[in-house]
């Protein structure tokens, strides 16, 4: 990862010069295994190349300044380190005010910071660029100050920011893609019990294309709320029967023999995505392992039905970028990605076949939608880190 040399001179220009340190921290795809985080199932997330970069410098005050050339119409916002309530007029600076609280509650950060961000991910994408940013802020602290800590405290730091401070009721998967990433590898990831696997991803001659639905997402947030809870409420009815801590613990045919239990038809088809995707997680991650691309792709397949008829996170964007998508020439599968409602799909297209591929199902989308989609070639990078 290169610095970026103009964020020094912006830094300059909005704070002064002085000695700056520059850190990158990326967005992440899911591969596969989506809402399976918060049932104690799998998830296999990638880093990718998209990301945010961060220009610091300390002060010796208890200031601290933070802007980002993505909102130059909000300027630079400034709080104390001694006074750090959520404030809604803030707005991207909450996510720096709990990463400073929650890791001040374990560690000493004394005096004060100036930051610059520039977000390379497209905002709405569904990317986490909230993650990438709490990773951020997360690594900078932990350079500036001299913190004592380890990559899985900022991780799990990243997740109580979410939900303790912003109050998004989120899983561990975006932190943990974001912390611990690597080039070319994804990792599976037990989220009941944080162990994890790095898997090496050959995409020999084919690539993951993003396709964003550019769709608002304002629903996104209540709807994960209102899943989860269902989810919740389906465990707590086959635990009458059970002993299973999470639906994770399941596999399909004891779901099965036992989905009775739950006597409610929605509840029923909320657990089975869960169960059933964290199957198909583990069964990716096997066929990967074995070059099985085509297998890959028919799981992607598998896993945008499942979200589309049983836990009904989709919508028409997604399933019209979808749907095309798996009609097109070279694609070997496609799925939503991230939390729905709009954000994000991802295509497993053959690299000659992209060019081709994006005029199609940019077409299509326009006359169904309304308006157009954004595509990007995912690359898969480094984790969160220090850049000199």
């Amino acid at each position: 990862m290169e610095i970026k040399r103009e964020l020094n001179t912006k830094f300059a220009e909005i704070f002064g010069p002085r000695e700056t340190t520059q850190y990158f921290s990326p967005g992440r795809i899911n591969l596969i295994g989506e809402h399976t985080d918060y049932n104690g199932g799998h998830v296999f997330p990638a880093s990718i190349t998209y990301g945010t970069y961060g220009v610091a410098a300390p002060r010796e005050d208890k200031k601290v300044l933070v802007y980002s050339t993505n909102f130059d119409d909000i300027g630079v916002i400034s709080f104390d380190i001694d006074h750090l309530e959520y404030d809604k007029k803030d707005n991207w600076a909450n996510y720096v005010k709990g990463m400073v609280l929650k890791l001040k509650e374990g560690h000493t950060i004394d005096h004060g910071f100036e930051l610059l961000v520039e977000g390379t991910i497209p905002n709405g994408a569904g990317l986490s660029s909230s993650a990438s940013l709490e990773l951020l802020v997360g690594v900078m602290l932990e350079d500036l100050f001299d913190l004592k800590t380890d990559r899985l405290e900022l991780v799990q730091t990243g997740k109580k920011v979410e939900n303790e401070f912003i109050g998004v009721n989120s899983g561990i998967m975006d932190q943990f893609a974001i912390g611990f990433g690597d080039v070319d590898q994804a990792i599976l990831l037990d989220t009941n019990t944080l162990k994890y696997e790095m898997v090496p991803v050959k995409l020999d001659g084919y690539a993951v294309v993003i396709m964003n639905t550019n769709k608002r997402r304002e629903l996104a947030d209540s709807k994960y709320n209102e899943r989860r809870s269902e989810c919740e409420e389906a465990l707590a009815r086959l635990q009458r029967n059970l002993d299973i801590q999470s639906l994770g613990e399941l596999d399909v045919a004891t779901f099965e023999a036992n989905s009775s239990l739950i006597a409610d038809d929605t509840l029923t088809r909320r657990a089975r995505h869960a169960v059933t995707e964290n199957q198909r997680t583990l069964e990716a991650k096997a066929e990967l392992e074995k070059g099985n691309l085509a297998a890959f792709g028919k799981l992607l397949n598998a896993s945008h039905h499942s979200l589309r008829y049983d836990y009904e996170v989709t919508g028409i964007e997604l399933d019209t970028l979808v749907d095309t998508a798996q009609a097109q020439e070279g694609v070997l599968g496609a799925r939503m990605t991230g939390a729905g409602f709009g954000g994000c799909a991802i295509a497993l297209v053959k690299e000659e076949n992209i060019a081709t591929f994006k005029n199609n199902v940019y077409d299509v989308y326009l006359k169904i939608v309304g308006y157009a989609p954004d595509f990007y070639v995912a690359h898969i990078g480094s984790g969160t880190t220090k850049i000199g």
